[in-house]
C-alpha cells in the first residue's frame, strides 16, 4: 500500500492537471521500457544525473568519486513517475522519497524498486499537500514536470517550501521558443516519434527568466543554468552551458529564513 498525502489537505489549491495525470497514467506500464514512450527520459538520464551529482557534491562538500556520496542527504523527486531518477539517487546513498499525483505511476515505481532491492519511500499526492504537512528535504528534484502542471507558480512555491534552508532545488524543463516548438514538438512527436503526440503543449513551456522569477519568490536563488542538447553523431545528450533554447536545467539554493 502506498501512502496518499493528498487527502490530508484535499481542500487546498492544487497545481496538478487531471488531464496530464490521466495521460501519464495511461502510459505507466512503459516507464521502464527504454524503447517505449519514455525513451527520451532514459536517454537524457546520464546528462542530467551528471549535472545533479556534480552540484550536490560541490554544495555539500562530498567526494564526487565516492560510491555513495549522498549518504545522509534527504532527497525528494517531485513528479517521480516510475522512479527513473529515484533509483540512481538511492544507489548514490540518498534517503529518497518519490512523489507523484498519479497512483498508477507510484505502483509501477514501487514494483521496480522492490525488484531492484532498493528502499525508496513512494507517496501518492501533490507537492502542496506534502509541503503543508511540514516535510523538508536537503534536495528537491523537479525534472521535466513544470511544463505539465496547471499552475507553475503554485507548484514551484510549494516545491520551494519543501527545501530546507541552504538546501538545493533542481529544475529541468523546456524553453518557450520557436526552436523548442520545432524540435520538442514537431521533431520529437511528429517526425521522429520519440514520444507520443500531444505529450507537450508549447504554451506551457517555461522561459528561464520566468523560472528564475518564480524560484526567487519562493526563496530560491538560481545559481546555475545549462542547456541539454542532442548530439546526432553520438546519439547522446550532453550539457551545453550557452544553449538554453530548447531543453535546459538549473539548480538553486534556498535562502536562510
Amino acid at each position: 500500500m502506498v501512502e496518499d498525502v493528498t487527502t490530508k489537505t484535499s481542500e487546498r489549491r492544487r497545481s496538478d492537471d487531471p488531464a496530464e495525470l490521466a495521460k501519464f497514467s495511461a502510459l505507466a506500464e512503459s516507464w521502464w521500457d527504454p524503447e517505449g514512450a519514455f525513451r527520451p527520459l532514459h536517454e537524457i538520464n546520464t546528462a542530467r544525473l551528471g549535472f545533479i551529482k556534480e552540484e550536490i557534491c560541490r554544495h555539500f562538500g562530498r567526494d564526487v568519486a565516492a560510491m555513495r556520496p549522498f549518504e545522509g542527504l534527504r532527497v525528494i523527486d517531485v513528479g517521480c513517475g516510475g522512479g527513473l531518477l529515484c533509483e540512481p539517487m538511492a544507489r548514490l546513498g540518498a534517503a529518497v522519497t518519490g512523489l507523484d499525483a498519479a497512483a498508477r505511476n507510484i505502483e509501477i515505481a514501487k514494483l521496480h524498486a522492490a525488484g531492484s532491492g532498493l528502499d525508496i519511500a513512494y507517496r501518492v499526492g501533490t507537492v502542496e499537500s506534502l509541503a503543508a504537512n511540514g516535510e523538508r528535504f536537503d534536495i528537491v528534484l523537479n525534472m521535466e514536470v513544470v511544463e505539465h502542471v496547471a499552475d507553475v507558480g503554485l507548484f514551484l512555491a510549494a516545491s520551494a517550501d519543501l527545501v530546507r534552508p541552504d538546501g538545493l532545488m533542481f529544475v529541468s524543463t523546456i524553453n518557450r521558443t520557436k526552436r523548442a516548438f520545432l524540435m520538442a514538438i514537431v521533431g520529437a512527436e511528429y517526425v521522429l516519434r520519440w514520444i507520443p503526440r500531444g505529450t507537450h503543449d508549447w504554451r506551457r513551456f517555461v522561459r528561464p527568466s520566468e523560472l528564475r522569477s518564480a524560484l526567487e519568490r519562493g526563496g530560491i536563488d538560481l545559481t546555475r543554468l545549462s542547456g541539454m542538447v542532442y548530439d546526432p553523431v553520438t546519439a547522446r545528450w550532453r550539457l551545453k552551458a550557452g544553449d538554453l533554447a530548447v531543453n535546459y536545467l538549473g539548480v538553486g539554493t534556498k535562502r536562510a529564513a
